[in-house]
């Protein structure tokens, strides 16, 4: 007896399973939303894609407030800027040493002003991360269709990336709309990453083939409901030939890589200001169903908050934010699980005892034995609560496992009804059940690649959200 007690407490952890996220990937994912600022001619000119001939002058807002846009983000909860600081037009927000089209050549500031530092200053004092969205396309740079373009690019990204402090993501549109007769690229992809990486090391790298982050395939906001971190990119090149949107969207499926899902979208209906959208900006539904089919299904959100033509985040703009925060902070301020005692059919060890499902550190988990793949755990709560939303967290640093799973609660009649049948779990999950009443909560696992490993399970009551 005294051998067993002695095995089960010095049990092992699980080895990790297929790809696994690097550190720098699960302080990402863990970031959960951050802020995309697309600014530049564009919100001067009402154009989508600019062509690259617009005039430097007409680059210049009025009432540059860099600062502003921090404290609008971080009061609504994100954690990061990205800011686009060379759109398909050319134009760098910054002074980039090679090139004649930037805030450098713009009435702006007389030509001192630098858009990129003021946003990294700000993000620094507010406790934000910085992110540059530089795209490879360019209708501006007279090298663009040469190979000495790579040159040209890879001195762009050396000054963006060297200059500004920590980046960590750098985004890379693979966008080309030239048509079959326009000027066609062909990228140094290596170069590019190679530069990147020197320059930050943690950076994640965002294409739609990653490697650090993968495009979710649409611009809706909208991951897969089954929604693998892992994915294959082998053959593929940025931007011209990718895995399906399907695979975008949901995954691959024993894929050899850690490429997780990022889902960009925008509060307007465009992804740069105009005064004509003052009145379309999301609402709160629509936003908070974003959130949900973003955040909830284990991908990251990107939301597009544009600056206006004086570079102050509109006022309708950051009042929306205001009320999705709020709604946010109500949502998911009291978990119902609290106070509640699991048990589980099956555990590793005393070391990865099911308790660990209730508690806040993230790194302590729920564990079974190798050869266990199909584990349940039953959440008893102190008295019966009302509740529609659970919340189910994988530790993704162990790689992602579940490929399916039920939820039931125990009725008034002491039998057990199904509220969610699902595929997927990965770093978050979060179930939009009926509105239950219950005393219990029982969730099977029915299917996984290696012995499942969860280190989280939340109740809360959504009063405010419709699907």
């Amino acid at each position: 007896m005294a051998a067993l007690l002695a095995a089960a407490c010095t049990a092992k952890a699980p080895a990790p399973y297929g790809p696994c996220p690097t550190p720098a990937q699960v302080e990402w994912q863990q970031m959960e939303t951050n802020f995309f600022v697309h600014f530049g001619p564009n919100t001067f000119s009402g154009k989508e894609w600019g062509d690259g001939t617009e005039p430097e002058d007409m680059f210049n807002p009025t009432e540059m407030d860099c600062r502003q846009w921090a404290q609008v983000a971080r009061d609504a909860g994100f954690k990061g800027i990205i800011l686009t600081a060379k759109h398909h037009d050319g134009f760098c927000l910054w002074p980039n040493p090679v090139s004649k089209h930037t805030v450098r050549e713009s009435a702006w500031k007389g030509g001192e002003g630098d858009v990129l530092r003021d946003l990294s200053e700000a993000c620094a004092e507010y406790g934000l991360k910085l992110g540059v969205y530089i795209s490879p396309w360019d209708r501006f740079d007279p090298h663009y269709g040469t190979p000495e373009y790579n040159q040209v690019f890879e001195q762009t990204l050396q000054s963006a990336l060297g200059s500004y402090g920590p980046v960590f993501e750098q985004w890379f549109d693979g966008a080309c709309g030239e048509g079959p007769n326009g000027k066609r690229q062909e990228y140094d992809w290596p170069l590019y990453y190679k530069t990147v990486f020197d320059l930050q090391p943690d950076a994640i790298v965002f294409s739609d083939i990653g490697p650090g982050c993968r495009w979710v395939g649409n611009e809706r906001g909208v991951a897969g409901r089954t929604s693998w971190s892992t994915y294959e990119t082998s053959s593929f090149v940025p931007g011209v030939d990718s895995p399906t949107r399907e695979a975008k969207n949901e995954g691959i499926r024993g894929g050899s890589l850690w490429v997780p899902s990022e889902s960009d979208v925008s509060i307007r209906p465009g992804w740069f200001w105009r005064e004509s959208e003052n009145d379309k900006v999301k609402s709160l539904q629509e936003l908070l169903g974003i959130y949900y089919t973003s955040v909830g299904r284990n991908s990251l959100l990107l939301l597009n908050v544009p600056p206006d033509s004086r570079g102050r985040i509109h006022e309708a703009d950051s009042a929306r934010l205001v009320e999705w925060k709020a709604a946010l902070d109500r949502i998911f301020a009291v978990n119902l699980a609290e106070g509640g005692n699991i048990t589980a059919d099956s555990r590793r060890g005393k070391a990865f005892a099911e308790s660990a499902l209730l508690d806040e550190d993230y790194h302590r988990y729920w564990a079974v034995p190798d050869d266990v793949l199909t584990p349940s755990f039953t959440l008893t709560l102190p008295k019966e609560r009302t509740f529609n939303r659970i919340v189910l967290q994988e530790y993704i640093p162990l790689g992602q496992r579940v490929a399916a799973f039920e939820v039931e609660v125990l009725g008034a009649d002491g039998q057990w009804q199904q509220v969610a049948s699902e595929s997927t779990i990965g770093y978050k999950r979060i179930l939009l059940i009926p509105t239950v009443t219950t005393s219990a909560v029982r969730v099977h696992i029915t299917e996984a690649d290696a012995c499942p490993v969860l280190n989280r399970i939340a109740l809360y009551m959504d009063s405010i959200y419709q699907p």
